[in-house]
């Protein structure tokens, strides 16, 4: 009897033990949630996609600086993307301004409460790079061999520092020249030919200066002297624009910085353009109003000052002026792009990324660049029917697009690149200003400046070491 009921125990155990095995072997078969999901080809060569666990899709905050129309746009994108697969729910979430939105990431850095994406402006790359904040974009470039050659080369020019992508490019514009046709016309000037130079902006802008109305005005915009720098192929700091070491020492006092701002005082001393100071809405609206005949703004800008100019004169577009005898040079890439922070979980980081690849697709880069005027990164989206419709409505486009792309690429043209950014262009923006008012003279006011900004990229370079 015992030896029978020995026997029964046994086999009941042996029965228990076996179906506690198949049962973890049904689980290990079945949970397949927080594995990467399979790929062609090499698995180290990719990087895995991101995919849901157990608690549900990978969230990613995304921090951005868009209002309005732009924000809107933002949120179509977000929508698309979350509706295209379920592995990834983007959150989109406005910080203010640039500058509001780099401070807001800075105090969240040590507390990890800050976004996994987050939109950084242009004179914020070295700062970035700096903070060791980030994960290289380049990073998972190469995990993923995707192909940049898809993408436009002048754009990317300016995000690739040491050789690598930190960033990826997301909203892309540049400056172009702004006039009004109908005022030409009545000057005696070819309203199909632009002013390409300094000299020829100078002349045109006395000829069209009469009945009240002036011939040229400028904004006070520290992005329009960089500007002007690199299409003179001159560089704004030393070290390769800071590229090839940190900068220590501004050069906005050499002779690409002289003459330009020589040029812009002898047209407002000979009152053939007027000061309206440092807002580029300023500028824009007398424009528009058909109070001034020449002006520059920004690409992004192009479809609410020609919707603006519609039944009022006929807008006319050209290269950004340079002097006569500039070397080769173009236009310096300005907006924003992506940075993926580093203090957030692999999971959102590689959901991030997949986010950003969606958004270089043709198809999204065609519906942000009609719905925005900022350029398409992605060459493939000119081929997109929406695109070409928008370029017949709005064949000013083209302008920008052909200097973009005419663009001779060199350290002049990457754009400078320091910590101290925003604080340089206030500090020009000073500078140009005292200009302006007949306060000082070009070089001893650009002098005044470059001292300063060299001063501040020694103590911000100290902090870096």
């Amino acid at each position: 009897m015992k030896s029978t009921t020995l026997k029964r125990i046994n086999i009941k155990s042996l029965i228990t033990l076996c179906m506690a095995v198949m049962m973890v072997l049904l689980a290990a078969c079945g949970n397949t949630g927080n594995q990467p999901a399979a790929s062609s080809g090499n698995k180290d060569a990719a990087a895995p996609a991101p995919t849901t666990s157990s608690k549900g899709p990978v969230k990613v905050i995304w921090w951005h600086s868009m209002s309005g129309e732009l924000g809107k746009a933002i949120d179509k994108l977000v929508t698309d993307y979350n509706a295209s697969q379920k592995n990834v729910i983007v959150e989109a979430v406005f910080q203010g301004t640039y500058d509001e939105s780099l401070n807001k990431m800075k105090a969240s850095m040590d507390s990890k409460s800050g976004p996994a994406l987050i939109q950084v402006f242009e004179i914020g790359s070295r700062f970035m790079i700096d903070s060791k904040a980030i994960t290289p974009m380049q990073k998972f470039i190469d995990q993923d061999k995707y192909d940049l050659t898809q993408l436009e080369e002048n754009i990317l020019n300016y995000y690739r520092i040491d050789g690598k992508l930190n960033a990826m490019p997301f909203n892309t514009s540049n400056p172009i020249l702004y006039y009004n046709k109908d005022m030409f016309k009545a000057a005696g000037l070819d309203p199909e030919k632009p002013p390409a130079t300094y000299e020829e902006v100078a002349k045109a802008a006395k000829a069209l200066t009469k009945d009240g109305k002036s011939g040229a005005s400028f904004a006070i915009y520290g992005w329009f002297m960089e500007q002007f720098f690199a299409n003179q192929g001159a560089e704004l700091l030393n070290n390769g624009n800071g590229r090839k070491g940190l900068a220590t020492e501004s050069m906005i006092n050499s002779d690409a910085g002289v003459k330009t701002l020589a040029w812009w005082k002898q047209m407002v001393d000979d009152k053939s353009a007027l000061n309206l100071g440092r807002k580029t809405d300023d500028t824009k609206k007398a424009f528009i109003a058909g109070q001034v005949a020449m002006t520059l703004d920004s690409t992004g800008s192009l479809r609410g000052i020609v919707d603006g100019a519609q039944g009022k004169f006929q807008v006319g577009t050209g290269f950004l002026p340079k002097p006569s005898d500039a070397k080769d040079g173009g236009v310096i890439v300005g907006g924003a792009s992506l940075y993926i922070l580093n203090n957030r979980t692999d999971d959102e980081q590689k959901a991030a990324w997949d986010f950003i690849k969606f958004l270089g697709e043709p198809k999204q880069q065609a519906y942000w660049h009609v719905n925005t005027g900022y350029f398409p990164i992605t060459k493939k989206a000119y081929d997109e029917q929406t695109v070409k419709d928008n370029l017949l409505k709005y064949p000013q486009l083209k302008t920008a697009v052909d200097q973009l792309h005419s663009t001779k690429a060199n350290t002049a043209t990457q754009g400078a690149v320091m910590g101290v950014f925003p604080e340089a262009r206030q500090l020009t923006e000073g500078a140009i200003e005292e200009v302006l008012n007949g306060k000082k003279q070009p070089k001893e006011a650009l002098d005044a400046a470059a001292k300063e900004i060299s001063g501040k990229l020694g103590t911000y370079n100290k902090t870096v070491k």
